[in-house]
């Protein structure tokens, strides 16, 4: 039968074991914060060589893709701009 008192006794816990996973994860985190600065920067370069960076970001987009998720998605794009008489 499952106890179904809210307050776990602390010996149940393994304190050591959720010490690490939550430094990991700390740790982790630092790291993202650092590698989204640094892509900032590379952005702020290329925009400084006179490069669109709106354009490069979709481009980092869709090189994510597949070809066939990525035709997909230009051909309803068109049928869609087609629908509002945008081509």
């Amino acid at each position: 039968m499952l106890d179904k008192n809210p307050m776990v006794a602390t010996e149940s816990v393994a304190a050591d074991q959720l010490k690490a996973f939550i430094e990991r994860i700390e740790r982790l985190e630092e790291e993202k914060a650092s590698l989204a600065g640094d892509i900032r920067e590379v952005y702020g370069e290329a925009k400084g060589n006179g490069f669109d960076t709106k354009v490069i970001r979709k481009i980092v987009a869709m090189r994510k893709k597949d070809f066939a998720e990525w035709r997909e998605e230009e051909a309803i794009l068109d049928l869609y701009m087609q629908a509002l008489g945008m081509t």
